[in-house]
Order: structure tokens, then sequence, then C-alpha cells
């Protein structure tokens, strides 16, 4: 009897995601990717905005991008993702962004704003999609997991380049 219970009470359970899936309710994984997401846009928009803007043009070595290379790659990364979320070819410029604060900063927002809106519409069905990247197949879930990896890649070298600068991340001072 116990087990007639159980069982019962899995397909109730199933019943209801299905409903919730149907009537669109946003999958648990788009939420949790959306938290995500405006953690690194939060981190990342802190660090860039408390770099020195002479500082956008500093590089660890030859042939390694700067820092405002880098906030221009994560932001054009995320316009990339966003492509492969719409199930279109991904539209990147033809010739280099220009790599300032004010730009910098800018793109990174928007570029931000733009995957919450794409993912925010995202169901079930759309996350087990398969796509192509970078000569591989992925589900689009896991695809978006290896972008949002590399946000935070991108958010380490960035930690890493300020505090090179003397810049410490506005989050890591200790309240006096």
């Amino acid at each position: 009897m116990k087990r007639v219970k159980l069982i019962l009470l899995l397909m109730i359970a199933m019943l209801v995601t299905t409903f919730a899936n149907l009537l669109g309710e946003e999958p648990v994984f788009v939420k949790e990717f959306i938290g995500q997401i405006d953690f690194v846009k939060g981190r990342l928009l802190q660090l860039a905005e408390a770099m020195p803007d002479d500082k956008y043009n500093w590089t660890p070595d030859e042939g390694v991008r700067t820092v405002g290379e880098v906030y221009i790659h994560v932001a054009e990364s995320n316009y990339h993702l966003i492509a492969m979320i719409k199930g279109i070819k991904p539209d990147m410029p033809e010739s280099k962004s220009p790599t300032d604060k004010k730009t910098a900063l800018s793109m990174l927002e928007k570029s931000f704003d733009a995957v919450k809106d794409a993912a925010g519409k995202l169901t079930e069905a759309d996350l087990d999609k398969e796509v192509e990247a970078f000569g591989m197949k992925f589900s689009l879930r896991n695809f978006m997991i290896s972008m949002l990896g590399h946000s935070h890649e991108h958010l380490g070298q960035s930690i890493a380049y300020a505090r090179m600068n003397g810049v410490a991340p506005p989050w890591s001072m200790k309240e006096e």
C-alpha cells in the first residue's frame, strides 16, 4: 500500500510539473541561471567601474587582452550566447569594438540584460534542444552552463588585473 501511495504521489508531482511547464512557468534551471547572471554581472560591473579610465589599455604582457578588451570580450560572448538561445547565427562586428571604460560598461550592462531577457523566455523543451558551437554539439542548457563558466573565468581574470593595478574588488572591502 505504501508503494502505491508513493507511485501516486510521484505521478501527481509529475503532473503538476507538466502543467506548470504548459502554463509557462519558468524552468528552475532558468531561474538559477538568471541568478548567476545577475551575480557575475554585478561583480564585473563593480570591478569595471572601480578600474580607472587610464587602466583600460593596460595588459599584463604583449599579446594578452587589455582590461577593456576583457570586458568587451565578455559582452560579445554574451551576444553569442543570445544568438544560440534564439537559434540564429551570431552577428559579431567585423572590426574591434572600442575598449574605453564608457563603452565597456555600457556593452557589459546591455549584454547581460539581453541575456537575462532571452533566457527568461526559455522552456524546458528549448533547454533540451541541440546547438552546435566551437565544433561541438551541446544541449542549449549545457552551452549556457559553459558560457556562464566563461563569464566567471573572465571575472577572475579581471580581479587579477585589478589587483595588479592596485584596485581591490569593491565587494572585498571591509566595512569600517
